[in-house]
């Protein structure tokens, strides 16, 4: 892009957002609805008994970074779009209102942006769109970009899955020496993502801010070479550079990221709606 050679000589050329939670305050309450909607697919669509539901859904997130990753290690097959539209397609969006303080913060930035998130591409767009963000970013790095197409067919690893081919995620807090399964899915915190996201968008970890709500995602990203912005919280943990309370205290946090613009460049400004990335891996 034109916008882009504008800034290639610049210390930083890339902003990395998470979005659920970053883009968004954690009031606004609508990730409780996704929890929600997370434990009653759990219950109506897979057979789990609703009593076990709340403690597997937070160690399987725990440990395999989404509980759709961990769903799929342990066992369980499923469409992964019958999931994401019994868990995304049934929010109240309405709950999200247009921010168009961030967007102008966004827009006056002479540096290209990028949304990395895993969830699914509708998800991704629906949210952007309440916000009134959706021409704010280059491309949305997501769940389809990271995984391959194949609705949830695709194989996982069997050599602890149990003769009712689940495995039981308590042998594992008894027998913490014991392996567990590994999940076909490709998502944040595990390196992994990030080295397909650095991939996809071409981008230099060592030039780039990546800001999200998740410690261990912003943990995996310092290990990555990214400079790490909290977004939620003031308090900066172990692998966090910057701690924000909200994502609207950007500027003055890093005011380094307009420096440019000031003096020689304009900012980075897309036309139309962002470009949803829908790579697959060979």
């Amino acid at each position: 892009m034109e916008e882009n050679k504008q800034v290639s000589n610049q210390k930083y050329d890339c902003l990395l957002f998470d979005l659920d939670e970053t883009l968004y305050p954690l009031s606004s309450g609508l990730s409780v609805e996704v929890t929600k909607n997370i434990q009653e697919y759990m219950i109506e669509k897979l057979g789990i008994e609703e009593s076990r539901v709340p403690e597997l859904c937070t160690s399987l997130y725990k440990y395999y970074g989404t509980t759709l990753a961990g769903l799929r290690a342990i066992g369980y097959s499923f469409d992964y779009d019958d999931f994401h539209s019994f868990v995304h397609g049934r929010l109240p969006y309405n709950m999200l209102k247009p921010d168009p303080l961030l967007r102008n913060l966004l827009l006056s930035l002479p540096i290209r942006r990028v949304i990395f998130s895993n969830a699914d591409k509708n998800h991704a767009a629906r949210v952007l769109n309440r916000l009134g963000l959706e021409d704010c970013f280059e491309m949305i790095i997501c769940f389809e970009t990271l995984n391959s197409t194949n609705k949830g067919s695709d194989l996982v690893n069997e050599s602890n899955i149990s003769s009712t081919g689940i495995f039981d995620i308590n042998d594992y807090y008894r027998h913490p020496d014991l392996e567990l399964p590994k999940t076909p899915i490709v998502c944040k915190p595990f390196e992994e993502a990030y080295e397909q996201a650095f991939k996809i968008a071409n981008i230099n970890p060592q030039k780039t801010f990546f800001f999200d709500d998740s410690v261990r995602n912003l943990q995996t990203g310092k290990r990555m070479s990214l400079h790490t912005v909290s977004v939620g919280t003031s308090h900066k943990a172990e692998g966090v550079d910057y701690a924000l309370e909200s994502i609207h205290n950007i500027r003055e946090a890093l005011p380094e990221l307009w420096e440019s613009s000031d003096e020689k460049s304009e900012s980075v400004t897309y036309s139309g709606k962002v470009a949803i990335e829908t790579y697959v891996k060979a």
